[in-house]
């Protein structure tokens, strides 16, 4: 019976629906113009007369009849406004009256959802009788009954759910951080610890990641039920409720003074951990020369002193934390105590009665959970996320060269010109290290730089790597500046090599192949015997495949500098830059690697003679300028500043800025 009430409801809302429709034919001029008020009009006009029809046929379950009636008259209207709503093309929202289609589709839709939902026969042929009223709960609490039953494998699910949302958070934020820093100016990382950088990555990024799922879990949570209990509250006694709830204002202004006091403290209590772990970290490094001078005393006194600093801001964390501790409870005391006051009036008065101040006074208890739940959980939420504060300053830190640069020519001279050039370190402004330089690095030559410590020679390199631009003047290659190659393509051309350069872990083949696809064994050989790496090479028991250890470390110093040469020798630059990367017996190197096409420019910055003398041309600086240029034999011919400079004289000038050392190898090696 119940599955052919089903079908004959819908076969008697058809009928009924088309006679309304027929009905209803007379106002459509004035329902059409309308747009999609008419739409619902029409829909509101029919719901009657399907109502009524639905109802006569089932009298006996009217809320199956009007949910029956409902749908189908206001299913043309929905759909229409949707349609509206999200803009898809075609016409606007249409009477059913001008869209008889829509009639079928309606009713058929309904047809098919009381079929679906109707009951199904009784097994054993007991028929159902009016009177019959359902004994087991609804399907859907059912369904959530057995849900419940799996509810540590649904927490499970959740915790597996956020911490992959976490881990996909710290995955998202560690590579966008660290994609904006590795193109920030070198400035930059001059005057940022790395121990702070490191800290950034291994404990904020992990803490700012936690607080968004975490944070918004505990305090959708307890926001939604500390709203449903306040309703009831209000509900059972408005005024003893508005009293209660005074707790909200308070504790929140208690909150918001302690998480902006405990922001500032965590700031300068990272920076303390960063200058900490920063002093650790260079004392290591420099243990030789800790070791040297027995400045063992004195290493532990620095690091005795940033630990005192540390736990005196956390001894200052701890108290404040009690002090606002004792403050929010004496608030919520003092709240407690005033409602008991006037409950006690209103139970004496007769405005309440004594079930409603327990059940009242059970509701302010919960909700004073959830309250202290809101306010903790949002002071966390807010102390994690101001946690990141110095990482959203880093991600908005613009770097101050441009690296836009698009030219990419399929061949370059390697022809260098440095014209007018003048630089200034930002860190001491009143004393320029170049002032109005220029000279040229001819295609085809050996050009040496050479002047005593700080005339510049370092800067200079720098400039012509792009580490650094100069601050007026330019520096151009094939006479196109600088900043207009393309910074990958410019640094495969001009490579760096430095008399201590840095290696990274791995084998030597690794290093030496290092950012090239494809490299053919013949290229590799050739680079290394050019360089003079193949005979130790071969002589390790696992030759190209002998791990270097960190930084190259198990490699001696010249080994670490053979290894680095044959790196640079093997991408033929255009540009090959020898910082103090050649040896007395290496003077002819640099000849014979322009020759064989190895290089097609060399510029070697050098204070020992023989280089310099083996050199096609020099470039003498002193105090930040050009004081000489020409052939090695024409400037011993003038006994000026190459000659005093080769005696050993004039061996002062003004001091350049830290230099970056290995580092600005690694990077140079790296691209």
């Amino acid at each position: 019976m119940a599955l052919l009430s089903a079908g004959l409801l819908p076969g008697v809302l058809l009928a009924a629906d088309a006679l309304a429709l027929v009905l209803l034919a007379p106002l459509v001029p004035v329902l059409a113009p309308l747009g999609l008020v008419g739409v619902w009009l029409e829909a509101t006009l029919r719901l009657p007369v399907l109502a009524v029809a639905a109802w006569l046929l089932a009298p006996r379950h009217p809320s199956r009849a009007t949910a029956a009636a409902v749908t189908v008259a206001t299913t043309p209207a929905v759909f229409g406004t949707f349609q509206h709503l999200l803009g898809q093309p075609g016409a606007g929202p249409g009477l059913l009256a001008t869209a008889p289609a829509w009639l079928g589709v309606a009713h058929a839709a309904a047809a098919l959802a009381l079929l679906a939902w109707a009951a199904p026969p009784v097994p054993g042929g007991v028929s159902e009788t009016p009177g019959d009223v359902p004994k087991s709960p609804g399907t859907v609490w059912r369904t959530l009954a057995l849900t419940w039953e799996e509810r540590k494998v649904l927490g499970a699910a959740l915790l597996c759910l956020v911490l992959a949302i976490v881990a996909r958070l710290c995955k998202n934020l560690s590579l966008r951080l660290f994609s904006h820093l590795v193109h920030q100016d070198l400035d930059f990382f001059q005057g940022t610890p790395a121990a702070e950088l490191l800290a950034q990555f291994s404990l904020e990024v992990p803490r700012v990641c936690m607080s968004v799922p975490m944070g918004a879990n505990q305090l959708l949570r307890s926001l939604v039920m500390a709203v449903v209990v306040g309703t009831f509250m209000v509900g059972l006694a408005p005024g003893l409720a508005l009293l209660a709830l005074l707790e909200v204002p308070f504790g929140i202004a208690t909150h918001r003074i302690q998480s902006a006091r405990k922001q500032a403290l965590q700031q300068s209590m990272m920076e303390a951990s960063a200058r900490t772990a920063a002093g650790v970290q260079e004392s290591v490094a420099a243990i030789e020369t800790i070791r040297i001078y027995s400045a063992e005393k004195e290493e532990e006194e620095q690091h005795r002193c940033n630990l005192a600093k540390e736990l005196k801001l956390k001894e200052q964390m701890e108290l404040e934390l009690a002090f606002f501790t004792l403050v929010h409870r004496v608030l919520q005391l003092f709240i407690r105590v005033l409602v008991l006051f006037r409950s006690h009036q209103q139970l004496r008065d007769g405005y309440i009665t004594p079930g409603v101040l327990v059940t009242f006074l059970l509701y302010q208890d919960r909700i004073g959970s959830h309250v202290q739940v809101l306010l903790y959980g949002f002071n966390e939420f807010l102390t994690n996320a101001a946690a990141g504060q110095k990482i959203w300053e880093y991600l908005d830190r613009k770097p101050t060269g441009s690296l836009g640069g698009t030219r990419e020519p399929p061949e370059l001279q390697g022809h260098v010109t440095f014209q007018k050039v003048s630089f200034t370190y930002p860190g001491n402004p009143e004393h320029p290290v170049l002032k109005d330089v220029t000279f040229e690095v001819r295609s085809g030559e050996v050009t040496a730089l050479a002047g005593p410590n700080g005339s510049g020679k370092s800067t200079a390199v720098a400039l012509l790597e792009r580490l650094r631009d100069p601050g007026s003047g330019t520096v151009l290659l094939d006479g196109i500046p600088l900043p207009e190659y393309e910074h990958q393509y410019l640094h495969r051309k001009v490579v760096l090599v430095e008399q201590d350069p840095l290696l990274f872990s791995g084998t030597i083949r690794e290093n030496v192949v290092l950012g090239l696809e494809h490299c053919k064994e013949s290229e590799l050989q050739e680079a290394a015997t050019a360089a003079g790496a193949m005979d130790f090479i071969q002589g390790l028991e696992q030759g190209w495949d002998t791990e270097v250890g960190e930084h190259g470390g198990r490699l001696a110093a010249g080994e670490r500098r053979r290894v680095a040469l044959a790196r640079a020798l093997l991408r033929r630059p255009a540009v090959l830059i020898l910082d103090e990367a050649l040896d007395d017996g290496d003077e002819g190197a640099a000849q014979r690697w322009v020759r064989a096409g190895l290089a097609q420019t060399v510029l070697v910055v050098s204070h020992r003679p023989r280089v310099l003398d083996a050199a096609d041309r020099l470039v003498v600086l002193g105090h930040g300028a050009v004081v000489e240029t020409g052939t090695p034999a024409e400037l011993r011919e003038r006994c000026g500043a190459y000659s005093r400079l080769l005696l050993g004289g004039d061996s002062t000038g003004q001091p350049e800025a830290p230099r970056l050392g290995s580092e600005k190898g690694a990077a140079s090696g790296r691209r």
